[in-house]
């Protein structure tokens, strides 16, 4: 759909750190970038993912059944992975897409040395969160592709 991030996203992979993860024909899984439409960060909380449908859906009742089950496949290998090559100790699942209106599940992982108080609301505040750029970003990415 014209003038939808995500939609335009999927026309370039390329420019996003770390590019495809993981994809089938309906759902495109790949880290959370640098740039989105709320501003250009320097880093990202790493291992934090995003699945998004390739068709534009605005909501968790407008996928098909086969996109809801490729979601649900897609989560799971993703949350498998970032807890073998990213060390997760649990991987949170939300669906937030009032920012962006096209439905988007936000992998969220809680590494072992997370303290409970900055899970995940306060997030940002956490001064040891494992950040990284664009490189960080593909790094873990490649790691995440090699056992997804």
């Amino acid at each position: 759909m014209s003038g939808c991030f995500i939609c335009e996203k999927h026309l370039d992979m390329s420019s996003v750190p770390g590019g495809v993860i993981a994809e089938d024909e309906h759902i495109v899984v790949s880290h959370l970038p640098l740039v989105t439409p709320q501003g250009t960060a320097e880093s990202v909380y790493l291992g934090r993912l995003v699945l998004e449908p390739r068709r534009h859906v605005e909501d968790l009742g407008e996928l098909t059944d086969d996109q809801a089950a490729s979601l649900g496949r897609m989560a799971a290998r993703g949350s498998a992975a970032l807890r073998r090559a990213a060390g997760a100790e649990h991987v949170y699942a939300a669906v937030i897409s009032d920012a962006i209106p096209h439905i988007h599940l936000h992998l969220l992982p809680r590494y072992p040395a997370t303290p409970r108080e900055y899970w995940w609301v306060r997030l940002d505040e956490w001064p040891d969160a494992p950040m990284g750029g664009a490189d960080e970003v593909a790094e873990l990415a490649e790691r995440l592709r090699a056992v997804a």
